[in-house]
């Protein structure tokens, strides 16, 4: 038996109800929900914001329970007062529909602000910190304003009082061109035009330096929080970062803050405050230079009065120039007069030691007379040197030669009383028994001539013989 049982569905006979298609259920579910709802305002936390190379901008809404799809298109996105940033709390006003490819609802965005200024002030916090800490707001990047600009630019909206302000007092403190570079100042794209401004004021100096200006100032009148929010975009404040010409912050009144005042090189507390730091008062400037010129009129009369004087005592230091030009005259003469008188005696001076040295030379027949007698002399002595050293060396060579006859007879003397002399046949001389037994074959040397003599192998050494003691003055050498 089963543990379980079937129940079969009841359906009534003959229903007729007809059977929707998916789309047709999609659309009677879309047209319901549109219907019912209509224009709605969600306050949420933004997650995921994705810009799609189309324009369309999608997020996620979501709170501590639930999410829902939201998505704002290209046209809108334009017109939006804030840009959407992951963890942002906003609220978005907008159509609730659905989406019938994936059975999904959403909500089409047609407006987003953010949710209180609480929330404003939490992300101008977390942006300020992110900026500092790049060193954007470094005082070191922060340059002097120039002190009298011939030029300069000012970004703010073309109408209101902002412009008329600051174009009045520049007219008042120092007339100067101005150049108005109109922009949008508030809502969705303000920042992106007021980057533009200070990025394409930036670039005349390279393309038309004629026109570029010297110093910038970017201005607007007061407002919210939200109305000034522009100001805080990071787009903006990097391109006041990268500015290479001196900037002037005026957003606001002097209680109002934006993250422009924090990086740009000086912050005005209002636009009219702006004008005031850009030019000097130029009647302030010309009483400046008239009691300059007036001290430095004063100075130049003390300064000729006092030369004047030290003028008066150094001519009469000098005396009368005629009379002090005639004793320069009269010095001029006499020491020309000791000159000529000098020169004079110079010139007899060595006339006369021309003339003794003249008398002490020798004509030149007497000179080579001389030169002949010592170079005979010097022959002279060359031959008795020569003869004397010829004589020498043959008394030396007699000498030799008496010498070289005495050993000749000392060696043939005893090879004629009967001796030989015995060598072998490389000539060494054979002086033992010994010696002679080891060699094959000899060569005797005899008063009239040599003979080589072979020994038989079976001849045998004869024994040695004690030596005899032998004179001194008779000693034999070699010989046999």
């Amino acid at each position: 038996m089963s543990d379980f049982t079937t129940i079969e569905p009841q359906i009534p006979l003959g229903d007729n109800t007809p059977a929707y298609s998916v789309s047709e259920l999609s659309m009677a579910i879309r047209k319901t929900v549109e219907g019912a709802f209509g224009r709605v305002r969600v306050r949420a936390e933004i997650s995921r914001p994705t810009y799609a190379r189309s324009g369309h901008l999608y997020v996620t809404l979501k709170d501590e329970n639930s999410v829902i799809d939201g998505v704002c298109w290209k046209g809108t996105v334009n017109r939006l007062s804030i840009r959407a940033e992951e963890g942002m709390e906003v609220v978005v006003t907008g159509k609730l529909t659905t989406y019938p490819g994936s059975s999904k609802y959403q909500i089409v965005i047609e407006q987003m602000e953010l949710a209180g200024e609480g929330a404003l002030l939490k992300l101008l916090e977390d942006r300020k910190k992110k900026l500092a800490a790049e060193g954007l707001f470094d005082a070191d990047r922060k340059r002097d304003l120039p002190f009298l600009p011939s030029r300069i630019a000012v970004v703010t909206s073309p109408t209101g009082a902002v412009i008329r302000d600051i174009l009045h007092r520049l007219s008042d403190r120092f007339p100067i061109h101005v150049m108005v570079w109109p922009t949008q100042v508030q809502g969705q794209g303000a920042a992106e035009k007021v980057a533009f401004a200070i990025d394409q004021l930036n670039r005349l100096p390279d393309t038309h330096p004629e026109q570029a200006p010297d110093l910038i100032i970017v201005a607007r009148g007061g407002g919210s929080l939200e109305d000034l929010w522009c100001f805080n975009e990071e787009v903006v404040v990097r391109a006041v970062a990268d500015s290479k010409i001196p900037l002037i912050s005026a957003v606001g009144h002097e209680t109002d803050t934006t993250l422009i005042d924090f990086v740009s090189d000086v912050r005005a507390p209002t636009p009219t405050a702006s004008a005031e730091m850009a030019v000097p008062v130029r009647a302030e400037l010309v009483a400046f230079l008239a009691d300059l010129k007036s001290r430095t009129f004063t100075a130049l009369t003390r300064k000729l009065d006092q030369w004047q004087s030290e003028l008066g005592f150094m001519a009469r230091a000098l005396g009368d120039p005629v009379r002090r030009i005639e004793d320069l005259t009269i010095r001029l003469d006499d020491h020309g007069e000791r000159l000529h008188q000098a020169a004079s005696r110079m010139i007899t001076d060595r006339h006369s030691s021309l003339n003794q040295v003249f008398a002490r030379l020798r004509r030149p027949d007497q000179v080579l007379e001389l030169r002949h007698e010592a170079l005979n002399s010097q022959v002279q002595r060359l031959t008795q040197v020569k003869s004397r050293l010829f004589a020498d060396r043959e008394q030396q060579i007699t000498t030799l030669a008496t010498l070289l006859e005495g050993f000749h007879k000392a060696i043939h003397l005893p090879l004629e009383n009967g001796y030989a002399m015995v060598k072998n046949l490389n000539g060494k001389p054979i002086t033992s028994a010994a010696n002679a037994q080891k060699e094959n074959e000899l060569e005797l040397t005899f008063a009239d001539g040599s003979l080589n003599v072979s020994q038989g192998k079976s001849m045998t050494a004869p024994k040695p013989k004690k030596p005899r003691a032998k004179p001194d003055n008779q000693a034999q050498g070699q010989l046999l």
